[in-house]
């Protein structure tokens, strides 16, 4: 097999590719062939040492991945044999092979190809979480979106316009369009516009019912005040850390400085509500997680859920795939392929 590794903290030089020979799985796991595997912001973070579940170094990063399996262990449903599938990896995804537990895996949609596939696991499943189960946007909601570009975001929107919610999202200028298209109600331009000043104007002054927020620091404070009354905020991520100028934990330091901390009693007396997520902690939950992931693939089905993918990688050229999306080049889903043209059939 191939794979590749993780040699250190740092950039893009720290991948290396190595092969060695398959793993064979144990009693209560498959194989999976890989095909296709998903390019994730928690990725970048684990290669850059910042990523606090992260295993030490070196390591294989890689959080999903689409592909076919190949061989069962003795107590696994020897029907699974030659399925084509997703998989969530909890690292390890970065390979050609990947060995995972049946509880893991999910039957690919027919009308999605691999490359497609990939780009639904850790995304959708986050922004169902989101959205959904803790952020209880209701039909007639407001929602801003912040990064409504990114994997999340888009996944997000797809939810949302199905829930029927009022959509908004803050994007550079260069998004709106594609934004528009796929059916955002407003776009914001949070580049060269106060995008606080914007929401009041969209929203009347009211505020949102639900923001999610994957950047953090002050993004946060003042997502916080932007709710409208029993609105929610939901913090996913901590992307402001790549944009300090501050080194490693340092940049992550100077980060937490700039996060507000919130006491019960001030939610209480706002009317507001503020929750995390972290889908990497729930590995362990995997009939939650298997109930969200399979009300996400009926949305495949019914045409609800749609996957953007806005460029794909072959698994050599890693490097490029990261640096791609720290320029905050991608609209969507970036993928790794593996075996050539096979992966997007």
């Amino acid at each position: 097999m191939r794979k590749v590794v993780v040699t250190g903290a740092g950039n893009v030089d720290k991948f290396k590719m190595v092969e060695e020979p398959d793993p064979t799985p144990g009693a209560e796991e498959l194989r999976i062939r890989v095909k296709a595997s998903g390019v994730n912001f928690a990725d970048i973070l684990g290669r850059r040492g910042l990523y606090p579940d992260a295993p030490d170094f070196p390591f294989v990063i890689g959080y999903e991945v689409s592909g076919i399996v190949d061989q069962v262990g003795d107590d696994v449903d020897s029907g699974l044999m030659g399925q084509e599938v997703i998989s969530l990896t909890a690292f390890g995804g970065y390979a050609d092979t990947v060995i995972v537990r049946p509880e893991q895996v999910f039957s690919k949609p027919k009308k999605l190809d691999f490359v497609h596939a990939a780009a639904i696991p850790v995304q959708y499943l986050t922004a169902y979480q989101l959205v959904v189960i803790m952020g209880g946007l209701k039909k007639g909601e407001t929602i801003l979106i912040h990064n409504a570009g990114g994997g999340v975001g888009l996944a997000a929107l797809d939810i949302a316009r199905h829930i029927g919610a009022k959509t908004i999202g803050t994007a550079s200028p260069g998004k709106h369009d594609f934004l528009k298209n796929r059916g955002i109600d407003e776009a914001i331009d949070y580049r060269h516009k106060d995008w606080f000043s914007e929401l009041m104007e969209l929203t009347d002054g009211r505020g949102a019912d639900l923001i999610i927020d994957p950047i953090g620091g002050k993004y946060t404070r003042q997502s916080y005040k932007a709710l409208a009354s029993a609105g929610r905020l939901g913090v996913f991520g901590a992307s402001a850390v790549t944009e300090s100028k501050l080194a490693g934990k340092l940049g992550f330091l100077k980060l937490l400085f700039q996060t507000p901390l919130f006491h019960p009693f001030q939610l209480m007396n706002a009317n507001k509500g503020l929750f995390g997520v972290n889908l990497g902690h729930l590995w362990a939950d995997h009939e939650r997680v298997r109930r969200w992931g399979e009300e996400i693939l009926r949305g495949v089905e019914a045409g609800w859920v749609n996957p953007h993918v806005d460029t794909t990688f072959p698994l050599e050229k890693v490097g490029e795939a990261h640096s791609y999306i720290e320029g905050r080049r991608n609209i969507g889903k970036v993928v790794l392929t593996v075996g050539g043209k096979s992966a997007g059939e």
